[in-house]
């Protein structure tokens, strides 16, 4: 089994620039402060005071810098805007992984989640900036009438575009908004730099599966369509142990049983904890290492009987940021690299 602990990631080097139109205007200040407050490591000569012209899904947006109120509802973004310091004045704090400092932090005003929204409550906040998507994308419309004065962005990945170069895209916006465009590159270069390792470390023709594990039950994650863990196969060009016709993206994964995962008899496992994430303090909270590993149907399998069992970080289900997948990469490509 591959263990793995949240670190922050900081390497000296240098990412390609996501291709967007950024245009900055107006006066200059230190660093971009004021909305960004606490981070370190700023652009000297960041995004200032005045506007920055930035793309999102919907077109193109005017965005006061620094913001003076920022709100945050999509779950990528949050340990993004708390590595770099940024003062929130709403946000969805009920999805936010207990590793996040927000989340408890009650001069926030907490949005709820999408299931049971406090959308009324952002009006409180007089947000002159919201970084809205994933879960509460549904509610652009409300947070337009609520809040009208506000910039929404919307920056969910988009399903045609490759989802590294998605993440990417989503930290240089927040990057130049927050004056902080050498963190977003340096976000990005990390991520590029552990899918490259993965990538130099497998062999090629090892087979690999993708599981999420959510009650004590285990769901198959379908190459190139299921949630989290199915972009993958094609970004790193990982030959499946198993496909099936029909599959989803249901956060749960889609039905399988043991006797299926045995009989495809995968190299690897790739696995989503979805229950670390919101019932680990729950007393029938099955960890999936327990669940996968002490499965006597797949005792055999050889990912099983040779420890090549890879899981994702924690908090993912609730975090999926740019940091999770950066770190899930290093992780994956330690567990590679001990096998060559």
């Amino acid at each position: 089994m591959t263990s793995i602990s949240r670190r922050r990631l900081g390497a000296l080097s240098v990412a390609t620039t996501v291709g967007l139109a950024l245009t900055a205007c107006g006066g200059t200040t230190e660093s971009g402060q004021g909305a960004a407050t606490g981070g370190s490591g700023s652009d000297a000569g960041g995004a200032g005071e005045g506007t920055v012209e930035v793309e999102d899904n919907n077109g193109t947006h005017t965005v006061e810098v620094p913001p003076k109120s920022v709100v945050a509802t999509d779950n990528r973004t949050f340990e993004t805007l708390e590595t770099w310091g940024v003062t929130l004045t709403a946000a969805a704090r009920t999805l936010m992984p207990a590793s996040n400092s927000y989340k408890d932090d009650e001069s926030i005003v907490d949005l709820g989640n999408h299931r049971e929204p406090k959308l009324e409550a952002v009006v409180a906040a007089e947000p002159t900036l919201i970084i809205n998507g994933q879960r509460f994308a549904e509610f652009h419309a409300d947070f337009e009438r609520l809040a009208p004065d506000a910039v929404i962005l919307e920056l969910d990945p988009r399903e045609d575009k490759p989802f590294a170069e998605e993440l990417k895209r989503q930290t240089t916006v927040l990057g130049t908004i927050f004056g902080k465009e050498s963190e977003a590159k340096q976000l990005g270069a990390d991520l590029d730099a552990a899918m490259e390792r993965v990538t130099g470390a497998y062999n090629g023709s090892d087979t690999v599966m993708a599981v999420n594990v959510s009650g004590g039950e285990i769901g198959y994650i379908a190459p190139g369509k299921g949630r989290t863990l199915g972009w993958v196969f094609d970004a790193l060009d990982l030959v499946p142990a198993l496909e099936v016709e029909a599959a989803s993206d249901d956060h749960q994964g889609d039905d399988i049983s043991v006797e299926a995962i045995a009989d495809a008899n995968p190299t690897w496992i790739l696995v989503m904890d979805r229950d670390a994430a919101v019932n680990a303090d729950d007393p029938a909270y099955e960890p999936a290492a327990e669940v996968l590993e002490a499965s006597e149907a797949l005792a055999g399998v050889t990912a099983v009987t040779e420890g090549n069992i890879v899981y994702m970080p924690t908090d993912t289900y609730t975090n999926e940021g740019i940091q999770t997948y950066t770190e899930f990469f290093g992780t994956f490509a330690d567990a590679l690299e001990k096998k060559a």
